[in-house]
């Protein structure tokens, strides 16, 4: 074998970028431990790779001694000082052994050996390669599927694609080339896994980064993300230079930009919304295209009441709540949207109710607490329910309904067209509520 294997570690350690040192001192365990599996374990074996040869060599150590119990393991003093004559007792001393067949054990030990290294050491110089590029695009050809999700081939190693950050009805057949954003890299027992992603947040912030110039150097900050995978985003940006228009640059010129972010995510639409830190001005932006009359702000609640024209319920609400839903997430409040005329009778309906409970000297919330919120409500209920509210008994609730006619007769609004409760049908006609989604994304 001899400079034949000097030449095959060099050449190894330096395709597969393997240390050298490690190769060798592999090598040479694995060769003692075929020696000891040979000539049994209580002889002390040393083995060593000689740099100047090329070869292997295998050396028995033997402790020095009066008498000799075990010729394995000891070695008289006479016999000792012909091989060194300034040996003394309890010294080791080191005989080279001729192992027959050790070019094949080398050989074999070499093979399993490099072999097994080249393996650990790959997927060693890839886990520490991907570990450190979390949040980049990479692209590879779709491989196979299994429970988990696609495997996507990388070259040297492969990824996952999850089921649950693919956009969902999107379709792969094998060798179909796809991107995704490395989300997480960690060991396994078969070496690193990648996990990408195509539906975070973190993914369409990324397309952003590479498609647009301005914020790629940082010109347009993108300050939040909220989507639907596959069907619609809301993408939230604001401007570090006057001069550059955030929305304009991220959409570019006849759409070119948007367009090429729109095709990878197979058709998502994308609205690009201005960013304020006014909450009202920030919601009717994100809220678009609807137009948008007034907005009350709770901000202990985080919870805005958006009114809009009753002809924009619509486009404010959105197809099957999208809209308003992204809006939310977007956001991070919750926000419930009304039309003129419903927040007006809600309005016009408090007022009454405030009249009623000053000519029945009671406190508005005790209406509440009895679950009245308009005039109606109340016209419409028995004595016994009337009951239920703290500050009515039988004396004062002849009181109560002589105030509650007089102030229904005298409201315009008790025909049957502006009362009707807040059902299913009438949140279509004249609300749409939404609560913040948990997985926005931010930039």
């Amino acid at each position: 074998m001899n400079l034949e294997l000097k030449k095959a570690i060099d050449q190894i350690s330096k395709d597969k970028g393997i240390d050298r040192d490690m190769l060798i001192d592999t090598l040479e365990e694995a060769i003692r431990a075929s020696v000891t599996k040979k000539f049994g374990d209580k002889m002390d074996i040393e083995v060593t790779f000689n740099e100047e040869t090329g070869e292997i060599e295998v050396y028995q150590f033997k402790i020095v001694v009066e008498d000799v119990e075990d010729t394995d393991t000891e070695i008289s003093m006479s016999e000792a000082t012909q091989h060194d004559p300034n040996v003394d007792l309890d010294d080791a001393i080191g005989f080279r052994l001729q192992v027959e067949d050790l070019g094949r054990i080398a050989a074999q030990s070499a093979k399993q050996v490099i072999i097994q290294r080249m393996r650990d050491a790959e997927q060693e110089i890839i886990y520490e390669e991907y570990k450190n590029r979390k949040g980049e695009i990479v692209s590879g050809i779709i491989q196979r599927r299994d429970r988990a999700g696609w495997i996507v081939n990388l070259g040297r190693t492969e990824a996952l694609l999850p089921k649950d950050r693919q956009i969902p009805r999107e379709r792969f057949r094998q060798g179909d080339r796809v991107e995704g954003l490395i989300v997480d890299v960690h060991q396994e027992g078969r070496g690193p896994q990648i996990i990408i992603t195509r539906a975070d947040p973190e993914y369409m912030i990324s397309l952003f980064r590479r498609e647009v110039p301005e914020v790629a150097d940082g010109t347009v900050n993108i300050m939040g993300v909220a989507r639907d995978p596959g069907l619609r985003a809301k993408v939230a940006v604001l401007s570090q230079d006057s001069n550059v228009d955030p929305v304009g640059a991220c959409v570019g010129v006849r759409g070119s930009r948007i367009h090429n972010i729109v095709q990878e995510l197979r058709g998502e639409r994308i609205d690009i919304v201005l960013w304020s830190p006014d909450i009202a001005t920030y919601a009717a932006n994100a809220l678009s295209p609807a137009r948008i009359s007034k907005i009350a702000i709770e901000d202990e609640e985080k919870f805005l009441e958006v009114v809009v024209p009753d002809d924009q319920l619509t486009p404010a609400i959105g197809k099957k709540g999208q809209n308003v839903k992204l809006a939310a997430k977007l956001l991070g409040w919750k926000i419930d949207i009304l039309t003129n005329s419903r927040f007006n009778k809600i309005h016009k309906d408090r007022q009454l109710l405030e009249q009623l409970a000053s000519a029945a000297q009671i406190s508005i919330a005790d209406f509440a607490a009895a679950g009245f919120d308009s005039l109606e409500a109340i016209v419409e209920s028995s004595n016994e329910e009337l009951l239920n509210i703290q500050g009515i008994n039988e004396e004062n609730i002849g009181n109560l309904r002589g105030a509650l006619n007089l102030l229904f007769s005298q409201s315009p609004d008790n025909d049957e067209e502006g009362t009707a409760g807040p059902s299913q049908e009438n949140d279509d006609e004249g609300t749409g509520q939404q609560d913040t989604p948990s997985d926005g994304g931010n930039a």
